[in-house]
């Protein structure tokens, strides 16, 4: 290893783009304020090669799929906007999958938003939307 190698990797800055950051600190303040509401966490980035389910929580019996939007700005609309129907395709395919690797467990299951709203870089407001949408055409469970 050279020296100039070394110092960059011990020394650099990390260069992370601001939305990467900004969706991990609302996945996070997500999670602390589902869990406040009672449910149960049971595993953050679910990934499958379809896509990604950001939480997955538990509440009471019924198993809750969760996508986080976080956006520091409603300008131009709002979070939850952004899970159009191509987004609702994909979480369906992908919670399909979690069901599939519990071996299709005769459960109740629900898809829900949550919009985190950031201001200079710290959460001012989560919005919980429970049960956004249903499981998207064509596909079924049970």
């Amino acid at each position: 290893m050279n020296i100039i190698g070394w110092w960059r990797r011990r020394f650099a800055v990390e260069k992370e783009p601001v939305h990467l950051r900004y969706g991990r600190l609302g996945e996070r303040h997500a999670r602390r304020y589902l869990k406040g509401q009672g449910m149960k966490f049971l595993v953050a980035n679910f990934r499958t090669p379809r896509g990604e389910l950001d939480l997955v929580f538990r509440d009471g019996t019924c198993l809750v799929f969760v996508e986080v939007k976080t956006r520091s700005s409603e300008d131009w609309e709002r979070p939850a906007a952004a899970v159009d129907q191509e987004r609702r395709r994909r979480l369906s395919r992908v919670g399909l999958d979690y069901l599939r690797l519990l071996k299709n467990p005769p459960v109740k299951f629900r898809f829900d938003i949550v919009e985190v709203l950031l201001t200079e870089g710290r959460v001012r407001e989560i919005r919980h939307l429970t049960n956004s949408f249903g499981l998207e055409r064509p596909y079924r469970y049970g």
